[in-house]
C-alpha cells in the first residue's frame, strides 16, 4: 500500500464532508441566487448557515466571510485589491516576506510592475522571519503588510502574534495567507487587527475549488477592496458569480470538525512525526527549519548523499510525497523558500517535504529505508 505524505498539497476529503456535498449536489441543487421559489430559498439558507459557522471559527462577523475558489483566488483580491486605494492615498509600499507562497509572491510582482514598492523580509536559517525585521521595514506610506501564518514548504509558523501587537498604532493594512494553519492552528488567526486572511478548503479536509477572504472591519469600515471580476453582484459586489452551494457546504462542515477534533488530531500528528524521525535515524537526516516553531504534521529534510527526485522514484509505491510547493513542482526549480533561507546547495536539491495527518495509515518505513541503500 502506498501511503500518501503530501497533505500540505491537498488532504483527503472527511467522508462526513462528501456526504454533505453529494447530498446538496443531487438532492438541493438550487441556485442560492435565485429568491423567488424554494429551491434557491434553500440553497441561500445553507450558504447562510455555512457563511455563520466559518465566521465563529475565527471570531469574526457573517458579513466579513467572502467565499472565493479558494487561498490563490483570496490572495490576489486581497493584494491587488487594494492597488487602487494605494495610488489614490498615494500611498505605494509593501512589506512582505521573501518566503511566501508564489500565490502572493506573483500579485506583488504584479504590483511592483504598477509602480508599487516591495520590500521583502528574508528569514534566517530557521526558516522564520524576525517581527522585528517586518516591523522596522514599516514606513508612514506602507499601505499593507503580508505574512503567512506558516510556510508551506518547511512547516515553520511565522510571529503573526507579534507582528499583529507591533501594527497596532499604524494604519497599514494586515493580510494572512492562513491556507497552512487554518483549522489546525486558528487561534493567532482570530487576531482583530488581522483586516484580511486568506482560507482554503481543501487543505483542512474539505473540497477542492473553495475558500474565503476573511474582509473584517475596522470599526464600521470594510478594507477598501476593488472586485478583479464583475458581474453579477455576490459576495458583496467583490467576488461575483455563482455561489457553489455543496462545496461552502462542505467547507463549513470541514472547518466545524477541524475544531470539534483539533486536539484528537494534533495528538496524532505528534505521534506520527515520532514515528517518522525514528524510522528514518539510520538515514541520519538533516531537518531544514526551527522545530520549535514547526506545525507537527510537516518535516522539511534532506538526506545526505542522496539527490530528492532519486528518493522520490525509490520510494515509488511505498510513500508519496514531494519536493516542493506543489503549485511549483510541475517544474521543478531550487525551493525559493530554502535559497531564502541560505542552506547549502546539496540540502536544497536534496530537500524532501513530508506532510500527514490524522488520517495518514502506517507506513512500511523498514521498506522505505531499504529502498536507498543502493542509492549512495
Amino acid at each position: 500500500m502506498t501511503v500518501y505524505l503530501d497533505n500540505n498539497a491537498t488532504t483527503p476529503v472527511d467522508s462526513r464532508v462528501a456526504d454533505e456535498i453529494m447530498r446538496l449536489l443531487v438532492e438541493e441543487y438550487g441556485n442560492a441566487g435565485s429568491r423567488t421559489h424554494e429551491h434557491g430559498q434553500y440553497a441561500q439558507q445553507v450558504v447562510n448557515r455555512s457563511r455563520a459557522a466559518i465566521a465563529q471559527t475565527l471570531d469574526a462577523k457573517d458579513d466579513e466571510v467572502v467565499f472565493t475558489s479558494g487561498a490563490t483566488e483570496a490572495n490576489n483580491i486581497a493584494l491587488l485589491g487594494l492597488a487602487p486605494e494605494g495610488q489614490r492615498l498615494g500611498r505605494r509600499h509593501i512589506v512582505s516576506t521573501a518566503i511566501e507562497h508564489k500565490a502572493v509572491l506573483e500579485p506583488l510582482q504584479r504590483l511592483q510592475d504598477f509602480g508599487f514598492e516591495v520590500d521583502l523580509i528574508a528569514p534566517d536559517v530557521s526558516g522564520r522571519v524576525a517581527a522585528a525585521d517586518v516591523l522596522a521595514a514599516v514606513r508612514p506610506d506602507t499601505l499593507l503588510v503580508s505574512v503567512m501564518a506558516a510556510n508551506n514548504e518547511t512547516g515553520v509558523i511565522q510571529p503573526i502574534e507579534d507582528i499583529t501587537a507591533g501594527l497596532a498604532d499604524h494604519d497599514a493594512y494586515f493580510h494572512v495567507d492562513a491556507a497552512q494553519t487554518y483549522g489546525k492552528l486558528t487561534e493567532p488567526l482570530r487576531a482583530k487587527r488581522i483586516d484580511l486572511l486568506s482560507l482554503s478548503a481543501h487543505k483542512v479536509f474539505g473540497p477542492k475549488g473553495v475558500g474565503a477572504l476573511i474582509t473584517r472591519r475596522r470599526g464600521y469600515r470594510r478594507p477598501p477592496l476593488t472586485p478583479l471580476t464583475v458581474g453579477g453582484g455576490q459576495e458583496r459586489g467583490l467576488r461575483p458569480g455563482t455561489l457553489p452551494v455543496p462545496l461552502i457546504a462542505g467547507f463549513a462542515r470541514a472547518c466545524e470538525l477541524a475544531e470539534q477534533e483539533r486536539a484528537d488530531r494534533l495528538t496524532a500528528c505528534i505521534d506520527y512525526r515520532q514515528r517518522i524521525l525514528e524510522a528514518l535515524a539510520p538515514l541520519n537526516p538533516i531537518i531544514h527549519g526551527d522545530q520549535e516553531y514547526c506545525l507537527p504534521h510537516v518535516l522539511n529534510m534532506s538526506l545526505p548523499g542522496l539527490d530528492s527526485e532519486a528518493v522520490m522514484v525509490a520510494w515509488r509505491g511505498v510513500l508519496e510525497v514531494s519536493n516542493g510547493s506543489a503549485c511549483t513542482s510541475a517544474s521543478y526549480e531550487p525551493s525559493h523558500v530554502l535559497s531564502a533561507m541560505q542552506l547549502p546547495k546539496a540540502q536544497i536539491l536534496g530537500a524532501l517535504r513530508l506532510s500527514w495527518s490524522h488520517l495518514t495509515p502506517a507506513a512500511d518505513w523498514s521498506e522505505a529505508v531499504a529502498r536507498l541503500g543502493g542509492l549512495r
